[in-house]
């Protein structure tokens, strides 16, 4: 069920805030219970036969860390916990995959049943797993099975994140006033009008530039400059405006129910550095990585050697997180490479030196320099993460930078969709379209603030930005705003496409 359909927003939706508020008004645990129920029913709509495997793998986990309440088997229940996980989440998505490279490399063919990869198990799988290992540091056992299914199974994050610390989450679970603010209902309609037009009206728009050209080089063909840099950067754009505009959703959403989730993007996009970039872009998975995985690698407490090493070694695995192939391996390896360049680079500087020249002219040519150099890394790299084969994300690289081989050219069939009407354009015209609706969302994505600042959102209860120029206010201007943004969205779902992150 994705949140830009009309069966979530006038069936779904509607049905589960009505029946949360009846059920608060009785007690803090009935509405607990209803979201709990409401979430497994959310999950369930998509395949009911994985919903077994949901709540599989939230009865096995509840029941292992009940286990480690006992000091001395703590540790051992605790890695059987998290090889379970990983096991389990290796067989639904990795199992294909390395069976495909060993038959590659041995030239036997290894017979494998392709099943469909269940929704959000690189999401629940993670979270448990972060949930287990914090145990095994000392963190407190939770005794509540219902508050633990919602912590797992809370459907604003479920599918698609925000990966959520159960620390952040279950006590609000608990609060007493959960639920009970119309502000923060009337603050979250809007957020969530936002990331539906984001979702929808761009993302999907920008799709349509991106999906046929890519489609065209995995199929074998090749694509001229022009074509190649068009779909790059469309698909650049569509990835950000379609995943920041889940989180915002998520975020929407679980406030009209009044729990904040964590913030997962702050305008990646205008990072000045590879470092600054993966501080503001899916916020909550690099806060996984980095507590769960490089920390534990060792971190920079080795020396740098040993630093790039974990680098490297945490983002190839981050790629291999999103997406069982050499793709997504190559996408996070080149981050990691990114990474430790970014770090290396920053040790030969002087950080007081550098403030004091960034607002000098040199300064602002710096900056310009440095965002370009950051953006221009990240989208190249998009590359290997949309490509679905080797050989189509080299195409479309020796197409951007004009070495494409023999081979057939894309041709546009020069139709534009708008909510989902197809409109005859010639082809010249379809990629000065195109270009243009690049420019747009690049500026949109570079110069607006974002919600946090917009919407003053802070999952903790900090003020709002002031130097933001524009500000959220519980007034008939921004009743408004959100009615446009919600009836536009309304029109452009006929489109009917799927949020990108549904599939890793």
């Amino acid at each position: 069920m994705l949140f830009s359909s009309y069966t979530f927003l006038f069936q779904f939706l509607p049905a589960t805030v009505l029946a949360f508020a009846a059920a608060r008004r009785h007690s803090p645990r009935a509405g607990i219970l209803v979201l709990a129920a409401a979430s497994l029913i959310f999950y369930g709509a998509w395949r009911p036969i994985y919903l077994l495997l949901l709540i599989a793998s939230v009865a096995v986990n509840f029941s292992l860390a009940l286990g480690m309440e006992d000091p001395l088997r703590r540790r051992a229940i605790g890695m059987f916990g998290v090889a379970f996980n990983l096991l389990l989440l290796c067989y639904f998505k990795y199992a294909g995959f390395f069976l495909d490279t060993i038959s590659s490399v041995s030239g036997v063919p290894l017979p494998y049943t392709s099943l469909v990869l269940p929704l959000g198990i690189s999401f629940f799988t993670f979270q448990q797993i972060a949930y287990l290992v914090d145990i095994m540091r000392g963190a407190r056992v939770e005794r509540d099975i219902v508050s633990y299914t919602l912590f797992v199974c809370f459907f604003p994050h479920l599918i698609a994140g925000p990966l959520v610390h159960h620390a952040e989450m279950i006590p609000q679970f608990k609060q007493a006033h959960t639920g009970r603010s119309g502000m923060l209902a009337a603050r979250g309609l809007a957020i969530f009008a936002a990331g539906l037009f984001k979702k929808v009206i761009i993302a999907d728009t920008l799709a349509q530039f991106a999906s046929p050209i890519f489609a065209h080089v995995d199929e074998g063909g090749i694509v001229t400059t022009s074509w190649a840099w068009l779909a790059t950067l469309a698909y650049t754009m569509q990835i950000y405006f379609d995943f920041s505009g889940y989180c915002d959703m998520a975020i929407g959403l679980a406030l009209s129910f009044g729990i904040r989730l964590p913030v997962n993007f702050r305008s990646p996009y205008q990072a000045l550095s590879i470092v600054e970039f993966w501080r503001c872009w899916h916020i909550t998975l690099s806060r996984f990585l980095r507590d769960y995985l490089y920390i534990p690698l060792g971190g920079n407490r080795f020396g740098n050697r040993r630093r790039y090493s974990n680098l490297i070694l945490t983002m190839l695995l981050g790629g291999l997180w999103h997406g069982a192939g050499w793709n997504f391996l190559i996408w996070g390896g080149l981050h990691g490479i990114y990474l430790s360049i970014n770090h290396l680079w920053g040790s030969w500087r002087y950080e007081e030196k550098y403030r004091s020249r960034r607002n000098s002219r040199f300064g602002l040519i710096q900056t310009w320099l440095s965002w370009a150099v950051t953006f221009f890394a990240v989208a190249t790299s998009w590359v290997f993460f949309r490509a679905q084969t080797l050989s189509g994300a080299w195409k479309m690289l020796t197409g951007l930078f004009g070495f494409g081989p023999e081979g057939t050219a894309y041709e546009s069939q020069g139709i534009l969709r708008l909510m989902d009407l197809p409109i005859l354009v010639g082809s010249s015209w379809l990629l000065l379209i195109g270009s243009g609706m690049v420019a747009v969302a690049i500026s949109v994505a570079l110069f607006s603030p974002n919600v946090s600042q917009i919407f003053g959102y802070r999952e903790y209860r900090r003020p709002a930005d002031p130097d933001c120029f524009v500000q959220w206010r519980p007034n008939g201007a921004w009743a408004v705003f959100t009615a446009l943004a919600l009836s536009v969205s309304l029109l452009g779902m006929w489109q009917r496409l799927e949020f990108l992150y549904f599939q890793f």
